[in-house]
């Protein structure tokens, strides 16, 4: 073997190595999910959306809900015994109201148990998501997040707001334009967030609940932890289990640079926390 045979099978292996690497994470993924669903005797569907890269270039790319997601989420659940209960694991900064919505409302309406497992966050259309299941069970340290529309770069409420204490002469046509369609989409995603919570929560609670996260009442990314959505009424734990984590661990960042944060991936300090007293 000559040093270029040695330098195109060192090319080779190189080129290969990303993608025998991604093959080994599904397969991975597939035998932890498989495990889940025994174990549980549930259907699980994961959203994951991670910061990925754009080609050879590197641009970052935030992924985010979407129709294709929406679609894929209808169809896992088309694929479902209506009885069987379904596992629906978020992570997501979320995304469009429209594909949120008829995810929430087709696990609404699903007649089996539905549980949302938060391990680290769901905010925005996620949070929209998790008023639709029967249970949400959240890492202690996860956060959900307000669900009031955004139009553009700005939140709506804050565009209507605007536009009622700005005196009108000084006021141009857009703006106004824009603070119309602000208190239409507050309303609408006011009465989504009712309609989802209808069943769950009393109707004056549930109204409550909506009025506070759909209208501006806090920054959009605002994080409201299990104890603040308990304090809401939602019915939220936080005992996750530790299969979901370590599904999650299946689902890296891609890393272009080094990576900032550190540390042996091995369990550390639990020896007297389990140890047997008696």
């Amino acid at each position: 073997m000559t040093i270029m045979d040695l330098f195109w099978l060192f090319f080779i292996l190189t080129a290969l190595q990303p993608v025998l690497h991604q093959k080994m994470l599904e397969s991975a993924r597939a035998r932890k999910v498989a495990q889940i669903e025994k174990e549980h005797g549930s259907r699980v569907i994961l959203m994951v959306h991670r910061q990925e890269t754009m080609g050879f270039l590197g641009f970052p790319l935030m992924r985010f809900i979407n129709m294709e997601d929406s679609e894929q989420v209808m169809r896992a659940i088309h694929l479902t015994d209506p009885d069987t209960p379904i596992d629906l694991i978020l992570h997501t900064p979320g995304g469009l109201v429209l594909a949120s919505l008829q995810i929430a409302r087709a696990i609404k309406q699903h007649r089996g148990k539905v549980t949302v497992y938060v391990p680290h966050y769901a905010m925005s259309g996620g949070t929209l998501i998790s008023l639709a299941a029967d249970e949400i069970v959240m890492s202690p340290h996860a956060v959900l997040g307000p669900v009031d529309p955004q139009l553009g770069e700005f939140p709506a409420a804050s565009i209507v707001k605007v536009a009622e204490e700005k005196p009108m002469e000084h006021v141009d046509d857009r703006t106004l334009l824009m603070a119309d369609v602000g208190r239409k989409a507050i309303a609408q995603v006011e009465a989504a967030v009712r309609e989802l919570l209808d069943g769950t929560l009393p109707d004056e609670q549930a109204a409550e609940v909506a009025h506070k996260l759909a209208t501006g009442t806090w920054t959009h990314d605002y994080p409201i932890t299990p104890d603040a959505a308990r304090e809401l009424g939602l019915k939220v734990r936080t005992d996750i289990p530790e299969a979901i984590l370590e599904l999650m661990a299946l689902y890296p960042q891609p890393q272009r640079q080094q990576q900032s944060v550190e540390y042996l991936p091995v369990p550390r300090g639990f020896r007297g926390r389990h140890s047997d007293t008696t």
